[in-house]
């Protein structure tokens, strides 16, 4: 799933190809893809993009100065963008395959993107919008973890009363905008902490040590994926991770085995040296299921 630091990326990757530039058309291909229906996507068509922002993990598409109507785009967990600087003019036929939207420019001719999405489970969302507050996912999302308003002190408040574990509270987009699966794994490895600890019980220098933790990590991942194409934006990702995805490899901080446990409806990473006190993990789906 796209995070924060690949969805920032896209959106100066489409930015410096769409802004000052007219939609020509917007295609919808899957049924599933299109969350709204008033105005509609041909709304859009002749609109000029002014920029290509970020909101959390939704691409935000401004036509006209602000003045509306918006596109939203949250590529979910199997989706993905795909720019093309030759499309076919001609409208792509519904099917089964994993193309769900097409976006046609005026200008050049032929450029835009597909809009793509993997597996079963259609989550890709576009929502065309005359106020961005009118997208749910917008309209509920936490701050920013990157934003100057974003201190120390404002993450402390956010964990107090938190009776739940430290991974669950960073992918909440209603508590912090942005992190997902990947990002707080690599964020709970960098501030040596269990993913389970509760977030209502950490202390002071817990929490300072997260802050940190969430600020570098992030922003480190933002700047290697700076001006890269969008389709190499999956590759960085997956380079710069140094234990979500990385099961049975050595830790790069201490050369323990880095070990997997299952999370709520995925499965998080981490060293045990590092973030555990050398105890690994109960996996507590797993447990369950054996009873």
């Amino acid at each position: 799933m796209p995070e924060l630091p690949e969805v920032e990326a896209l959106a100066g990757f489409l930015t410096g190809r769409m802004a000052g530039h007219a939609i020509a058309r917007i295609l919808p291909v899957a049924v599933s893809v299109l969350k709204t229906y008033d105005p509609p996507l041909d709304a859009l068509h002749g609109r000029t993009v002014t920029s290509v922002g970020r909101r959390g993990k939704f691409l935000v598409f401004t036509t006209d100065d602000g003045a509306g109507p918006y596109l939203g785009v949250h590529l979910a967990r199997g989706g993905w963008l795909r720019w093309k600087d030759d499309l076919p003019a001609t409208a792509p036929r519904p099917g089964k395959g994993p193309l769900a939207l097409r976006l046609l420019m005026a200008e050049p001719e032929g450029a835009g993107f597909d809009l793509t999405e993997a597996g079963t489970q259609k989550r890709l969302a576009v929502h065309c919008v005359r106020d961005l507050q009118d997208v749910p996912g917008i309209a509920r999302l936490g701050p920013e973890p990157l934003g100057p308003a974003f201190t120390r002190d404002v993450l402390a408040g956010l964990l107090s009363g938190e009776r739940r574990r430290i991974k669950g509270v960073l992918r909440d987009q209603g508590v912090i905008a942005g992190v997902g699966n990947a990002y707080s794994d690599e964020v709970l490895h960098a501030a040596r902490m269990s993913p389970y600890a509760l977030a209502a019980n950490l202390s002071e220098e817990e929490v300072s040590r997260l802050y940190e933790a969430l600020r570098t990590t992030l922003q480190d991942a933002v700047e290697r994926s700076r001006g890269l194409a969008a389709g190499d934006l999956k590759g960085e990702k997956k380079t710069g991770l140094r234990v979500h995805g990385r099961t049975g490899e050595p830790c790069p901080v201490c050369g323990d085995t880095i070990r997997e446990v299952s999370f709520s409806d995925s499965s998080l990473q981490y060293c045990p040296t590092c973030q555990t006190g050398g105890k690994p993990l109960a996996d507590r789906r797993m447990s369950r299921l054996l009873k």
